[in-house]
């Protein structure tokens, strides 16, 4: 019981990971995005990313920070795009 007790502080809380995402669905928001970019060159506000089904790889740009997403849904922030299309 003892050790146990002494070992609980080595664990990150999962909460403040974010979760591990597939390359193909990153790439398909890039697309999303730099397709929204291209088509909406007068855009207004800064996006936050892109959420998209993890599935169909179909999506749209989000500019909240803390989107609602359907179960199949993930958040794609546009940091992790630019990072990942450069």
């Amino acid at each position: 019981m003892y050790a146990l007790r002494q070992n609980q502080g080595n664990y990150t809380n999962a909460n403040n990971q974010p979760p591990l995402v597939d390359h193909n669905v990153i790439r398909a928001a890039g697309q999303i995005y730099y397709t929204y970019c291209e088509v909406h060159p007068d855009m207004v506000g800064q996006p936050s990313g892109v959420a998209i089904n993890r599935v169909h790889h179909r999506g749209k740009v989000i500019f909240t920070n803390h989107p609602i997403l359907l179960p199949e849904e993930c958040f794609i922030p546009l940091n992790q795009i630019e990072s990942y299309m450069y």
